[in-house]
């Protein structure tokens, strides 16, 4: 009798019939739960282990049923970078999306806080105007934009097309950043105008400051729409292969090298891996960007 009442009230309940289902439940949900993790995870993952590991192989056994490569011919991944053209194609588009996702935030950032903080007739009518335009697709307006910037301007050719209209802002970012501005209480920036600061002002010693997940989520779907963009370059740059892009040349590419699929999958793993690595050091402010613009509408 005396050892039972020196044993702890959790054991005795857990040797019970009602103890044992209770942690035969809970593992169960433990394994259901991690399961589904787990195949989702091998689910988005595995296409990139294939790619990676073949991009390794020879270029006889790229074309077996392998999955492993006998040898890892790591020189692949220097001859794609001595293919001509190559080098050329990477700073294309680190200047299309560079430049291109610099120009969207700054031309975004003013008009998206002035749908947000402002009030004055007429706001709602170009907040819906600013959704319309996210409804409307690029190739409605394709080809009145192609005879300006190739007839009238002579740009023809070249990434300008593609670059200077971000200049002018983006309906989605702009839309994205209101979002996100909305949920920033409105006494900070009353405070700063009594301080005597200035709507230019305020806009850059406040609200920039406590807006940059938002900021950090619009700059990083407007890079990785640029680095991928493969219907802009094909009709502004498709003439000139001095200013083909990675998504475009990697076309060409594959073109060129349709039997040697080593190398098409060791050029898809360059293509691919610097939207890898930053989404990978972003993602935390990435997140919470995507995750506040929903807080307030």
């Amino acid at each position: 009798m005396t050892h039972v009442l020196d044993q702890p009230a959790g054991a005795t309940a857990a040797v019970t019939p009602a103890g044992r289902a209770a942690r035969r439940r809970a593992v169960l949900e433990w394994i259901a739960v991690h399961s589904l993790g787990l195949a989702a995870a091998l689910f988005f993952v595995l296409p990139f282990v294939f790619v990676f590991l073949t991009s390794l192989m020879s270029d006889t056994q790229a074309l077996s049923r392998d999955l492993v490569p006998h040898t890892w011919e790591w020189a692949n991944y220097k001859k794609v970078f001595d293919t001509p053209g190559f080098l050329t194609w990477w700073k294309n588009t680190l200047l299309y999306a560079g430049a291109g996702t610099v120009l969207t935030v700054v031309s975004s950032l003013p008009v998206a806080y002035a749908l947000a903080k402002f009030r004055f007739r007429g706001r709602n009518l170009a907040l819906m105007l600013v959704i319309s335009m996210m409804m409307l697709p690029p190739q409605v307006v394709i080809i009145p934009m192609y005879l300006f910037w190739a007839k009238q301007l002579g740009l023809s050719g070249t990434l300008w097309p593609l670059i200077i209209p971000m200049a002018f802002g983006d309906a989605f970012s702009i839309f994205l950043l209101r979002q996100f501005l909305t949920t920033i209480p409105n006494e900070y920036v009353d405070a700063a105008r009594v301080d005597g600061c200035g709507d230019l002002r305020t806009l850059l010693r406040v609200v920039v400051p406590m807006a940059k997940p938002g900021i950090a989520a619009v700059a990083l779907f407007q890079f990785f729409y640029a680095w991928n963009d493969y219907f802009g370059p094909q009709i502004y740059a498709s003439e000139n292969p001095g200013a083909w892009t990675l998504s475009y040349g990697l076309e060409s590419f594959k073109g060129a090298h349709h039997t040697d699929w080593n190398l098409t999958m060791a050029a898809t793993v360059l293509v691919m891996a610097p939207v890898i690595l930053v989404f990978f050091f972003a993602q935390k402010a990435f997140v919470e960007g995507v995750t506040l613009t929903g807080v307030k509408g």
